[in-house]
Order: structure tokens, then C-alpha cells, then sequence
């Protein structure tokens, strides 16, 4: 069988070759591996129905495809989430933690940026993670955003401000990042409140997800104070082990409760202490989380 003259096989071995590109790209946009994965089988779908042969760049072809097809999941995403149940977090990419795991990249979008780019608008989302996440030029992001090159770049200026003005202005290092996430699991079991409050920023925000559907505050909770005592109270009950792992490329934790629900936390460190915990117990965003051979705390 052909398509536009293009074998069915020659075409899939294509597709298939930048799938992970892909799959990338749509979770930078979307925060949801899940929605990414379908986004680019959806992307899939449509390059059958064209003739392959007038498709003189698949690579741009399918970049812009499924761009425009992030920007519409983003647009209706709007309105599900305004009766979304707390606070939403973004779907976290969990690893073994190492050098091996961080190899891949996952780190081009972190969890810590994919919840800073909730704030922006879908048109300043895409421009910014084409352009300043993934580096393609402004002519390409205009094709994604149907719109001027002088559009896209006023777009991406308004995220790139947006996105600073929220990033840490001294952010660890993943090896100063683990130590931090260790210490603060040590001290959380313990309930060293006086460790905690050490490795937590006056202003620290803790946010979870549950989604409704497990247990998890329904309001951020903010302060150094009132996050070492919820901290050390979660570690009180909790009856099963928190291990380290990598989310998105830096090092959290993980762990799974008798019940089978996951819980994965992500920090953002700057300066040395801990300004933002997310986590994330919503089962429906566990699609990323794919490794339990982790390392345990005391490693």
C-alpha cells in the first residue's frame, strides 16, 4: 500500500523515527504525557490522510502539526480545569536517578517550569517552549501559532518575562538538589522540625494533587512553619517508604502507599533551600511514572 506514492511502511519508519521528538515537544506544551501521546498519534492520523509526496519537510510538517493540535488541547484544558478539583499539577516524568536517566533530557522541561507555564496564555506557551525549550526559530513557530513571525516573538517575550520572573536566581545543581531532597526526607521522618525549617525558604509554597480522587490539601499551604508541621505530620502516618528518583530530570521522591496510590514529589531549590514542594497523587497523572527499582533513602 501507498500513500502519495510513499509505502505505508516507509512512512511509519519516518513517523516512528521522530515519534520521541514528538512526544517531547507535546509534553513541553501540554504538562500531561498522556495528552502528548495522544496528541501525536492524532498527528499521525492526519499525515495518512495527506499526500506524503507535497510534504517537502515532515520534520516542520509534523513540528507545526502538532503544535496546533497542542494549542487547541491547551484552549479547551482552560475550562476543565476551572472545575478541577484543587489544585493542578502537571504529569511528572519519573526515572531512576543518575546520570543515565538525565541523558535523555527530561530536563528540558522540568516540573518546576511546566508549573511556572500555567500561568501563560496557550499562544505564550507554545512560542515559548518551541522557541527557548526546543530552539526553533520564530519563521517555525509563526507556521505553529498560524500567525506573524513578529507575533510569535512578541509571544515568546511576554512568556520569557513571565517565566523569569518565577525561576529560582540561584537554582541547584542536581547533585546539590539531591542532597537537599535527602536531607529533607531524613528530617520529615524523623520530625526534625528545626532541620525542616533550616532546608525550607521562609516563603516555601507545598501544592498537591489529588484531583479529587486521593487525599491531598485542597489549598496550597505557604510558610516554612506550616510546611515543616505538615511535612512531618504526612511522615507520621505514612506507613510505606519515600525513595529517590528522578522527576524530569531532578532529583525527588517517590513512593507507593498499601492502597497502590503513588505519590511523587517534586522540589525547586534556590539558594540552597527549598521554595516549592509539588505533589503529585492524582492516579490519572501517573502515566510517567514507570520505574519502582528506585533507591532507597538511606542510599
Amino acid at each position: 500500500m501507498t500513500i502519495g506514492g510513499v509505502s505505508e511502511t516507509d512512512l511509519v519508519e519516518r513517523f516512528e523515527a521522530q515519534r520521541p521528538r514528538l512526544v517531547r515537544l507535546a509534553y513541553g506544551q501540554l504538562g500531561s504525557l498522556a495528552e502528548a501521546e495522544d496528541v501525536v498519534q492524532d498527528a499521525w492520523l492526519r499525515l495518512e490522510r495527506v499526500d506524503a509526496d507535497e510534504i517537502r519537510d515532515l520534520h516542520g510538517w509534523l513540528t507545526t502539526v502538532v503544535s496546533r493540535l497542542a494549542l487547541d488541547a491547551l484552549r479547551s484544558a482552560r475550562v476543565r480545569r476551572e472545575a478541577y478539583v484543587g489544585p493542578w499539577l502537571p504529569e511528572p516524568v519519573v526515572q531512576e536517578p543518575g546520570p543515565e536517566g538525565r541523558a535523555e533530557r527530561a530536563e528540558d522541561v522540568s516540573l518546576a517550569l511546566l508549573v511556572v507555564m500555567e500561568s501563560l496564555s496557550a499562544s505564550e506557551r507554545i512560542a515559548f517552549v518551541l522557541h527557548d525549550v526546543f530552539g526553533y526559530s520564530f519563521d517555525e513557530v509563526s507556521a505553529a501559532l498560524g500567525t506573524s513571525s513578529a507575533s510569535a516573538r512578541q509571544h515568546a517575550s511576554r512568556a520569557r518575562k513571565a517565566v523569569e520572573a518565577r525561576r529560582p536566581r540561584f537554582p541547584a545543581t542536581p547533585e546539590q538538589q539531591r542532597e537537599v531532597v535527602l536531607a529533607f526526607g531524613k528530617a520529615a521522618d524523623d520530625g526534625d522540625l528545626d532541620t525542616l525549617l533550616e532546608l525550607l525558604h521562609p516563603d516555601v509554597v507545598f501544592t498537591a494533587d489529588g484531583g479529587g480522587r486521593v487525599t491531598a490539601a485542597r489549598r496550597p499551604i505557604t510558610g516554612a512553619d506550616h510546611v515543616a508541621r505538615v511535612s512531618a505530620l504526612l511522615a507520621a502516618r505514612r506507613n510505606w517508604v519515600l525513595n529517590l528518583v528522578d522527576v524530569n530530570g531532578m532529583p525527588g521522591l517517590f513512593g507507593v502507599a498499601p492502597d497502590g496510590t503513588k505519590t511523587v514529589m517534586s522540589f525547586t531549590v534556590d539558594g540552597g533551600r527549598i521554595v516549592a514542594i509539588d505533589v503529585q497523587r492524582n492516579p490519572e497523572k501517573m502515566h510517567g511514572v514507570t520505574r519502582d527499582d528506585v533507591t532507597d533513602l538511606e542510599a
